[in-house]
């Protein structure tokens, strides 16, 4: 079967999964400012608890430092476990506030009350029922993102950059193989500020040329970039810089992994 094919049998998979999910992670719910010093999430893509921190990091706007602890990962786990005391992800660290975190929900509170000086809204909320839809949302990717693969290169590289928003089914795919290969990265949240962004990058809503509002992370990635589209990754080890998963895979996979 061919890897095109293959791959748009993995966007299928990662579109329900988003469903599943009920596409929190799309729209962004208050426009946080960026702290003066990163923020760190210790966590793994497959997590369903990972997963709802990330999904709130989109609706605030907010970029977090990711370093990827996928079972058996040898490069961050070990700094996890010294910096909190265990072996648990979600791990949030803020130097910005001397703050070490652990509980998906105690970390999505933290987040909106001090970067959203907000509540957290009842749609990021923890409910009964939400565990087991996001667990069956990882499920549906059939673990990937969950468990470490060989790499050709330690963990010491400089972080790689990826924009990306959490429900985007293609970023999932780029974020899965980031994970899988302990490669720490950069996530610049790109969430959607506006209804008339709803729909893929090449059709939106409206019938007019897309360009997104003044002043946000959206217009400063078009101004840059000419289009708004994720994921975008840059390598700054190899001064590689691409859209479209399917590319962005393949250059992973081909660079770092064994």
């Amino acid at each position: 079967m061919p890897n095109a094919v293959l791959h748009q049998f993995a966007v299928l998979g990662s579109v329900i999964s988003s469903s599943l999910g009920l596409w929190r992670g799309t729209s962004v719910v208050k426009i946080a400012a960026q702290p003066i010093k990163p923020i760190t999430l210790y966590e793994f893509e497959a997590s369903p608890y990972c997963r709802a921190v990330r999904e709130v990091c989109t609706a605030l706007h907010l970029d977090v430092d990711i370093r990827p602890c996928p079972k058996g990962g040898k490069h961050f786990r070990p700094d996890a476990e010294r910096i909190g005391g265990k072996q648990q992800f979600p791990l949030l660290v803020d130097a910005n506030t001397d703050t070490v975190i652990y509980e998906s929900a105690d970390i999505n509170a933290y987040l909106f009350r001090t970067y959203g000086n907000t509540n957290v809204p009842s749609y990021y909320r923890p409910t009964a029922v939400k565990p087991y839809l996001l667990m069956l949302a990882s499920a549906v990717r059939l673990g990937r993102g969950w468990k470490i693969r060989r790499t050709k290169t330690p963990g010491a590289i400089q972080p790689l950059h990826l924009w990306s928003f959490e429900s985007s089914p293609y970023s999932r795919l780029v974020r899965e193989r980031l994970s899988e290969l302990e490669i720490p990265y950069t996530l610049h949240n790109l969430g959607k500020e506006h209804w008339r962004e709803a729909g893929p990058a090449v059709r939106r809503i409206t019938p007019n040329p897309y360009v997104p509002r003044e002043g946000g992370k959206r217009h400063a990635f078009w101004q840059k970039y000419g289009r708004v589209q994720v994921p975008y990754l840059e390598d700054p080890n190899t001064g590689v810089a691409t859209f479209e998963s399917a590319k962005i895979i393949d250059y992973l996979e081909k660079t770092y992994a064994a």
